[in-house]
């Protein structure tokens, strides 16, 4: 009886266990692939680190799910083609979820949050992101930027 006690525990943890490696590699491909390259990002490539149902919470302003999402990131690389977001601290939960805290930087070329015309100004700001996994592919975020930050210097005399 204890044995087989002991062998459930095992199999349970196993089953809640830590996220798998390849899981901490999607989430740092976002950064890397996606988000540090947005105007060269393919759909292809997207679809690949992406769940089809993913869920972005706020709501980006290209629309919900995954082609939402793309489509606001596609924005970012126009406006934004030197955009690098890169992070400064990954924390595993242990249930397929990531805590990533980034740093974002670039300089508009356009209309950008209202500051219009671009003033030529760089930005640098902070990000935190609770990014979740399924199946090797993001199926969740809920995400925070400091826009109002990126505002503020791009405007500041």
């Amino acid at each position: 009886m204890r044995k087989t006690v002991a062998t459930l525990a095992i199999a349970c943890a196993t089953l809640a266990g830590p996220a798998l490696a390849g899981d901490i590699d999607t989430v740092r491909a976002f950064y890397a692939d996606i988000l540090s390259d947005p105007s060269g990002t393919t759909e292809e490539r997207y679809f690949e680190l992406f769940s089809p149902d993913v869920v972005s919470i706020p709501t980006p302003p290209g629309g919900e799910g995954a082609q939402g999402m793309l489509n606001t990131i596609a924005y970012l690389g126009q406006v934004v083609p030197d955009l690098t977001w890169e992070p400064q601290e990954i924390i595993e939960t242990g249930d397929n979820r990531f805590v990533v805290r980034g740093l974002a930087r670039g300089t508009p070329v356009g209309p950008f949050f209202g500051v219009d015309p671009a003033t030529g100004r760089s930005f640098e700001i902070m990000s935190i992101d609770i990014v979740t996994v399924e199946d090797g592919r993001i199926a969740h975020v809920y995400h925070l930027e400091d826009w109002t930050g990126a505002i503020a210097q791009l405007t500041a005399e």
